[in-house]
Protein backbone atom coordinates (compact mmCIF):
# COMPACT_ATOMS: atom_id res chain seq x y z
CA UNK A 1 0.00 0.00 0.00
CA UNK A 2 1.59 3.33 -1.08
CA UNK A 3 0.02 6.94 -0.08
CA UNK A 4 0.39 10.51 -2.15
CA UNK A 5 1.33 11.96 1.20
CA UNK A 6 4.36 9.57 1.70
CA UNK A 7 7.50 9.52 1.36
CA UNK A 8 7.89 7.42 -2.07
CA UNK A 9 10.94 5.43 -0.66
CA UNK A 10 8.53 4.16 2.32
CA UNK A 11 6.41 1.41 1.99
CA UNK A 12 3.57 0.56 4.57
CA UNK A 13 1.76 -2.12 5.65
CA UNK A 14 -2.02 -2.06 5.54
CA UNK A 15 -2.47 -1.13 9.06
CA UNK A 16 0.07 1.87 8.75
CA UNK A 17 1.40 0.91 11.54
CA UNK A 18 4.60 -0.22 10.22
CA UNK A 19 6.67 1.22 6.58
CA UNK A 20 9.88 0.17 5.39
CA UNK A 21 12.12 3.00 4.73
CA UNK A 22 13.97 1.80 1.53
CA UNK A 23 17.85 3.02 2.43
CA UNK A 24 20.96 1.33 1.82
CA UNK A 25 23.80 1.76 3.49
CA UNK A 26 22.52 2.86 7.02
CA UNK A 27 24.37 1.90 9.80
CA UNK A 28 21.23 2.08 12.43
CA UNK A 29 23.09 0.95 15.39
CA UNK A 30 26.05 3.81 14.24
CA UNK A 31 23.53 6.13 14.02
CA UNK A 32 21.27 6.12 16.87
CA UNK A 33 24.34 5.28 19.69
CA UNK A 34 27.08 7.75 18.40
CA UNK A 35 26.32 10.99 20.98
CA UNK A 36 23.97 12.56 18.99
CA UNK A 37 20.41 11.52 20.35
CA UNK A 38 20.07 10.17 24.39
CA UNK A 39 16.79 8.46 23.91
CA UNK A 40 17.14 5.21 21.97
CA UNK A 41 17.05 1.90 24.14
CA UNK A 42 18.67 -1.11 21.88
CA UNK A 43 16.75 -4.91 22.84
CA UNK A 44 18.12 -7.46 20.52
CA UNK A 45 18.39 -5.81 16.93
CA UNK A 46 15.73 -3.51 17.35
CA UNK A 47 15.89 0.15 18.80
CA UNK A 48 12.73 1.81 20.43
CA UNK A 49 12.56 5.72 21.51
CA UNK A 50 10.09 8.71 21.14
CA UNK A 51 10.39 10.51 18.30
CA UNK A 52 8.43 13.50 18.13
CA UNK A 53 5.99 12.43 20.85
CA UNK A 54 5.73 9.07 18.97
CA UNK A 55 6.60 5.82 20.40
CA UNK A 56 8.76 4.05 18.14
CA UNK A 57 10.68 0.88 17.03
CA UNK A 58 13.18 0.66 14.54
CA UNK A 59 15.33 -2.04 12.94
CA UNK A 60 17.13 -2.90 9.44
CA UNK A 61 15.31 -5.79 7.46
CA UNK A 62 16.41 -6.18 3.91
CA UNK A 63 14.48 -3.62 2.38
CA UNK A 64 15.94 -1.29 4.46
CA UNK A 65 14.98 0.31 7.97
CA UNK A 66 11.74 -1.49 9.29
CA UNK A 67 9.82 1.42 11.47
CA UNK A 68 6.58 0.25 14.61
CA UNK A 69 4.39 2.47 16.07
CA UNK A 70 1.89 2.23 18.66
CA UNK A 71 -0.59 4.04 16.56
CA UNK A 72 -1.62 3.80 13.61
CA UNK A 73 0.47 6.70 10.70
CA UNK A 74 -0.97 8.20 7.60
CA UNK A 75 1.91 9.82 6.62
CA UNK A 76 5.25 9.17 7.93
CA UNK A 77 7.65 11.93 5.90
CA UNK A 78 8.55 13.01 10.27
CA UNK A 79 9.84 9.56 10.66
CA UNK A 80 11.59 10.25 6.99
CA UNK A 81 13.36 13.23 7.98
CA UNK A 82 14.12 12.58 11.46
CA UNK A 83 16.12 9.52 9.78
CA UNK A 84 16.95 11.48 6.86
CA UNK A 85 16.68 8.64 4.49
CA UNK A 86 16.69 10.99 1.55
CA UNK A 87 20.65 11.81 2.16
CA UNK A 88 22.89 10.40 -0.60
CA UNK A 89 25.43 9.06 1.36
CA UNK A 90 27.86 8.17 -1.21
CA UNK A 91 28.13 11.69 -2.73
CA UNK A 92 28.05 12.92 1.18
CA UNK A 93 31.08 10.94 1.80
CA UNK A 94 32.57 12.21 -1.72
CA UNK A 95 33.23 15.60 -0.32
CA UNK A 96 35.40 14.64 2.75
CA UNK A 97 39.09 15.37 2.66
CA UNK A 98 41.17 12.20 1.21
CA UNK A 99 43.67 11.57 3.95
CA UNK A 100 44.22 8.86 5.34
CA UNK A 101 42.71 9.08 8.94
CA UNK A 102 39.25 10.23 7.16
CA UNK A 103 39.57 7.18 5.22
CA UNK A 104 39.90 4.91 7.59
CA UNK A 105 37.36 6.57 9.91
CA UNK A 106 34.77 6.72 7.17
CA UNK A 107 35.65 2.48 5.95
CA UNK A 108 35.41 2.00 10.04
CA UNK A 109 31.72 4.27 10.33
CA UNK A 110 31.01 3.76 7.06
CA UNK A 111 26.84 4.12 6.95
CA UNK A 112 26.86 7.02 9.86
CA UNK A 113 24.07 9.35 9.08
CA UNK A 114 23.12 12.36 11.15
CA UNK A 115 19.60 12.45 12.08
CA UNK A 116 17.13 15.16 12.27
CA UNK A 117 16.19 16.29 15.60
CA UNK A 118 13.73 18.39 17.24
CA UNK A 119 15.45 21.82 18.47
CA UNK A 120 13.87 21.92 21.95
CA UNK A 121 14.87 18.50 22.60
CA UNK A 122 18.35 18.75 21.21
CA UNK A 123 18.91 21.89 22.96
CA UNK A 124 17.93 21.10 26.01
CA UNK A 125 19.71 17.68 25.70
CA UNK A 126 22.70 19.30 24.91
CA UNK A 127 22.44 21.53 28.09
CA UNK A 128 22.29 18.27 30.10
CA UNK A 129 25.18 16.85 28.85
CA UNK A 130 27.98 19.40 29.63
CA UNK A 131 30.98 17.64 31.30
CA UNK A 132 28.68 13.86 31.09
CA UNK A 133 29.53 11.06 29.53
CA UNK A 134 26.61 9.75 27.19
CA UNK A 135 25.27 6.93 29.24
CA UNK A 136 24.70 9.63 32.35
CA UNK A 137 23.07 12.01 30.06
CA UNK A 138 20.99 9.28 28.41
CA UNK A 139 19.89 8.71 32.68
CA UNK A 140 19.59 12.18 33.25
CA UNK A 141 17.69 12.65 30.15
CA UNK A 142 15.14 9.53 30.98
CA UNK A 143 14.62 10.50 34.54
CA UNK A 144 13.51 14.14 33.33
CA UNK A 145 10.94 12.50 30.41
CA UNK A 146 9.69 10.09 32.80
CA UNK A 147 8.96 13.20 35.55
CA UNK A 148 8.05 15.74 33.69
CA UNK A 149 6.88 14.17 29.94
CA UNK A 150 3.64 13.41 28.51
CA UNK A 151 2.98 9.70 28.72
CA UNK A 152 2.41 8.18 24.93
CA UNK A 153 0.89 5.25 23.63
CA UNK A 154 2.67 2.42 23.39
CA UNK A 155 1.92 -0.96 22.27
CA UNK A 156 1.11 -4.09 24.81
CA UNK A 157 3.43 -5.88 26.46
CA UNK A 158 6.17 -2.64 25.89
CA UNK A 159 7.13 -0.25 28.97
CA UNK A 160 5.56 2.86 29.90
CA UNK A 161 6.84 5.46 27.38
CA UNK A 162 7.11 9.73 28.11
CA UNK A 163 7.82 12.77 25.42
CA UNK A 164 10.37 15.20 25.89
CA UNK A 165 8.81 17.83 28.07
CA UNK A 166 7.86 21.09 26.59
CA UNK A 167 9.87 24.47 27.45
CA UNK A 168 6.55 25.57 28.77
CA UNK A 169 6.74 22.35 31.11
CA UNK A 170 9.83 23.11 32.05
CA UNK A 171 9.62 26.54 33.01
CA UNK A 172 6.77 26.03 35.20
CA UNK A 173 9.22 24.08 37.42
CA UNK A 174 11.21 24.98 40.30
CA UNK A 175 15.56 24.48 40.42
CA UNK A 176 15.28 21.79 42.69
CA UNK A 177 12.77 19.91 40.89
CA UNK A 178 15.19 19.83 37.87
CA UNK A 179 18.18 18.82 40.42
CA UNK A 180 16.06 15.68 41.56
CA UNK A 181 16.68 14.52 38.07
CA UNK A 182 20.33 14.17 38.97
CA UNK A 183 21.06 17.51 36.78
CA UNK A 184 23.31 19.03 38.80
CA UNK A 185 24.70 22.58 37.83
CA UNK A 186 23.27 22.14 34.78
CA UNK A 187 19.44 22.66 36.45
CA UNK A 188 19.60 26.31 36.47
CA UNK A 189 20.82 26.70 33.06
CA UNK A 190 17.74 24.27 31.53
CA UNK A 191 15.37 26.45 33.88
CA UNK A 192 16.26 29.67 32.68
CA UNK A 193 16.81 28.81 28.62
CA UNK A 194 13.25 27.04 29.10
CA UNK A 195 11.66 30.07 30.35
CA UNK A 196 13.29 32.05 27.75
CA UNK A 197 11.59 29.98 25.14
CA UNK A 198 8.40 29.03 26.63
CA UNK A 199 8.62 33.36 26.52
CA UNK A 200 9.13 33.71 22.93
CA UNK A 201 12.22 35.24 23.87
CA UNK A 202 14.12 33.15 21.64
CA UNK A 203 12.40 31.63 18.67
CA UNK A 204 14.21 28.03 17.72
CA UNK A 205 11.96 27.55 15.00
CA UNK A 206 13.78 30.55 12.84
CA UNK A 207 16.84 29.67 13.74
CA UNK A 208 17.43 27.46 10.54
CA UNK A 209 16.35 30.21 8.11
CA UNK A 210 19.22 32.31 9.52
CA UNK A 211 23.23 31.86 8.65
CA UNK A 212 25.45 30.20 10.81
CA UNK A 213 26.93 32.59 12.23
CA UNK A 214 23.78 34.50 13.07
CA UNK A 215 21.93 31.35 14.28
CA UNK A 216 25.04 30.71 16.26
CA UNK A 217 25.12 33.62 17.77
CA UNK A 218 21.62 33.73 19.23
CA UNK A 219 22.13 30.08 20.98
CA UNK A 220 25.29 31.33 22.06
CA UNK A 221 22.93 34.07 24.13
CA UNK A 222 21.08 31.33 26.21
CA UNK A 223 22.29 30.26 29.49
CA UNK A 224 24.43 27.27 29.63
CA UNK A 225 25.65 27.05 25.76
CA UNK A 226 28.60 27.53 24.45
CA UNK A 227 29.82 27.00 20.99
CA UNK A 228 30.25 23.31 21.51
CA UNK A 229 26.76 23.01 22.51
CA UNK A 230 25.60 25.50 19.95
CA UNK A 231 27.29 23.49 17.29
CA UNK A 232 25.99 20.27 18.41
CA UNK A 233 22.33 22.14 17.88
CA UNK A 234 22.97 23.24 14.49
CA UNK A 235 24.10 20.39 13.46
CA UNK A 236 21.96 17.96 14.84
CA UNK A 237 18.33 20.07 14.81
CA UNK A 238 19.25 22.67 12.11
CA UNK A 239 21.24 20.37 9.28
CA UNK A 240 23.88 23.51 9.21
CA UNK A 241 26.40 21.03 7.46
CA UNK A 242 29.80 23.17 8.36
CA UNK A 243 28.69 23.41 12.06
CA UNK A 244 31.95 21.14 13.78
CA UNK A 245 31.20 20.37 17.33
CA UNK A 246 34.50 20.29 19.18
CA UNK A 247 34.08 18.24 22.18
CA UNK A 248 36.99 16.28 24.29
CA UNK A 249 36.73 13.72 21.81
CA UNK A 250 37.11 15.31 18.59
CA UNK A 251 40.44 17.32 19.76
CA UNK A 252 41.31 14.34 20.95
CA UNK A 253 40.84 12.59 17.18
CA UNK A 254 42.34 15.89 15.40
CA UNK A 255 45.37 15.66 18.02
CA UNK A 256 46.15 11.46 17.94
CA UNK A 257 45.05 11.77 13.94
CA UNK A 258 46.30 15.27 12.34
CA UNK A 259 48.89 15.85 14.54
CA UNK A 260 50.58 12.98 16.27
CA UNK A 261 53.79 13.97 17.87
CA UNK A 262 52.67 17.86 18.36
CA UNK A 263 50.62 19.93 20.61
CA UNK A 264 48.33 22.30 18.62
CA UNK A 265 46.34 24.66 20.58
CA UNK A 266 43.05 24.71 20.71
CA UNK A 267 43.36 27.78 18.29
CA UNK A 268 45.14 25.79 15.95
CA UNK A 269 42.45 22.73 15.74
CA UNK A 270 39.54 25.37 15.66
CA UNK A 271 40.98 26.64 12.27
CA UNK A 272 41.89 23.31 10.99
CA UNK A 273 38.64 21.76 11.59
CA UNK A 274 37.43 24.78 10.20
CA UNK A 275 39.51 24.69 6.45
CA UNK A 276 40.07 20.75 6.28
CA UNK A 277 36.55 18.82 5.84
CA UNK A 278 34.94 20.89 3.18
CA UNK A 279 31.56 21.59 3.01
CA UNK A 280 30.03 18.66 5.05
CA UNK A 281 32.18 19.01 7.79
CA UNK A 282 29.87 18.67 10.52
CA UNK A 283 29.06 15.07 9.06
CA UNK A 284 32.63 14.04 8.95
CA UNK A 285 32.75 15.33 12.63
CA UNK A 286 30.49 12.86 13.37
CA UNK A 287 32.66 9.95 11.72
CA UNK A 288 35.49 10.95 13.65
CA UNK A 289 33.57 11.12 16.93
CA UNK A 290 32.29 8.02 16.74
CA UNK A 291 35.39 6.55 14.78
CA UNK A 292 37.96 7.85 18.18
CA UNK A 293 35.17 6.94 20.73
CA UNK A 294 34.78 2.93 18.55
CA UNK A 295 38.02 1.81 17.29
CA UNK A 296 39.75 -1.06 18.11
CA UNK A 297 43.26 -1.02 20.14
CA UNK A 298 45.25 -2.00 17.72
CA UNK A 299 43.91 -0.05 15.39
CA UNK A 300 46.99 1.65 13.21
CA UNK A 301 46.28 5.14 14.28
CA UNK A 302 46.15 4.34 18.58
Amino acid sequence: MKEANVDPHCDLHPRNCNAVFRVRDYDLGATLNSGQAFRWETCGDSWTGVVRGRWLKLRLCGQGIMAETALPQTDWRWLADYLATEVKLDALLATFPKDAPMLEAVRACRGLRLLRQDPWECLASFILSSTKQIVQIRQIVATLCERYGAPVPVPAGEPAAFSFPTAERLAGLSETGLRDCKMGFRAPYLLATARLVAECKCDLQCLGQLDLATARGQLLTLPGVGQKIADCVLLFAYGFPTAFPLDVWVMRALRELYFRGKRPTGAKLKNFAANHFGPHAGYAQQYLFHFIRTRQPKNIFT
